[in-house]
């Protein structure tokens, strides 16, 4: 933001879209409580972009400034929102010198994920002036129905540039669908299926969660979380920690072929291979802290992937939940010309029958971890 918005920003009063600060108490779990509390109440509430700007004294607005030692980054902020924050609200931080100080100015962009919603008390927040509130019965059924389009993998990735993208697996998705794709029409096309979101105010394209899942190279750029991370503590001849990244359809083909590297010829990798694929297809890509973690062992190989699975039921009632990254799955089984990921969803069956001597594949589902972990017979299988 130029220096005149900022000037622009400071005159006005607090509001449902703007809040000043003094200081952010972000060594302090209250603090980063507070902070998600004030950015889920200013997204949710209407009238575009808001912004907390950090270094102004909220009641005279007098310059206090940001001392070096209580700089923040970015990348905190955002690991702070995604973690207690769902569906994970875009933001950024930016810094701008005022009467010779320091100040911050956090930018809260408008999305139509809301409403948003704190994970660990499950509330809705809003703001009312100045101040923060508990959204309304009424509130939060208006905002479900004004953004029906609740699906995380189309959230804009800030500062992510279209450039990245694998044009060649874009068109091709395209005319999977039977639909023709050249220079005139690509750019709409992507806006229409939320591989881009077209952000208004600056006038350019922004690629979305699930766009540079499936269809960028290189998305550890803007996404380092999604990585399968291998742990080898089996075969010498092998590197102790690989890690793979990509898109979705070429890490699970990458982490296949070293797992055929590590393991024994005769161990039935297609078992874990299963894991892996339900890992990339299901996993939770809002959790921007975790990855997905292979632990190789002698008496046991953990696939280990963040985010709980998402039940059928519940209390002996069928439940429909919705499903996780149907975006995703959808894009995936489009581009899957090579069969990856072929009878997905069946996994778990293919997985359980390719051990015999009463070997186990054990399911964990972890509510406090938030994880999900299948556990397969370690490489000593083969020796009973």
């Amino acid at each position: 933001m130029d220096r005149k918005k900022i000037i622009g920003l400071l005159k006005r009063e607090e509001g449902t879209k703007l809040d000043f600060k003094q200081k952010l108490e972000l060594n302090l779990e209250s603090g980063k409580k507070e902070l998600a509390k004030d950015i889920c109440a200013i997204a949710n509430s209407r009238g575009g972009r808001g912004y907390i700007v950090v270094g102004v004294e909220d009641k005279t607005k007098a310059i206090i400034g940001i001392d070096k030692k209580d700089y923040f980054t970015e990348e905190q902020i955002q690991q702070i929102v995604s973690s207690r924050c769902d569906p994970p609200i875009p933001v950024s931080v930016e810094y701008i010198e005022v009467e010779n100080k320091n100040i911050a100015l956090i930018t809260i962009y408008d999305s139509l994920q809301r409403p948003y919603q704190l994970k660990e008390q499950g509330s809705f927040l809003i703001r009312r002036g100045s101040t923060t509130d508990t959204m309304r019965k009424q509130e939060i059924i208006a905002s479900f129905q004004e953004n029906l389009s609740l699906n995380a993998e189309t959230c804009p990735i800030l500062n992510s540039s279209t450039n990245f993208l694998n044009f060649e697996l874009v068109d091709r998705y395209f005319k999977s669908k039977g639909i023709e794709v050249n220079e005139d029409n690509r750019v709409f096309l992507m806006e229409s299926a939320s591989i881009i979101y077209a952000d208004k105010e600056y006038n350019n394209y922004k690629c979305t969660l699930g766009g540079l899942l499936v269809f960028c190279d290189m998305n550890s750029v803007y996404l380092p979380h999604n990585m399968i991370r291998i742990c080898n503590k089996v075969n010498k001849l092998q590197s102790k920690e690989i890690i793979i990244q990509g898109n979705i359809i070429d890490m699970a083909i990458k982490c296949t072929k070293v797992l055929n590297k590590i393991l024994p010829l005769n161990y039935p990798v297609g078992a874990l291979s299963e894991g892996v694929k339900n890992s990339v297809l299901y996993r939770d890509y809002t959790d921007f802290e975790s990855v997905i973690e292979i632990t190789i062992d002698y008496n046991s190989i953990t696939v280990s992937s963040p985010g709980e699975l998402i039940p059928h039921s519940k209390d002996d009632k069928k439940v429909n939940y919705p499903k996780r990254n149907a975006w995703i799955y959808e894009k995936i089984l489009t581009l899957d010309g090579n069969d990856v990921f072929t009878g997905a969803g069946k996994g778990f069956r293919k997985m359980k029958e390719s051990f015999k001597n009463s070997q186990k594949v054990i399911f964990i589902n972890s509510k406090v971890e938030n994880r999900f972990k299948v556990i397969f017979p370690g490489v000593n299988y083969l020796k009973r």
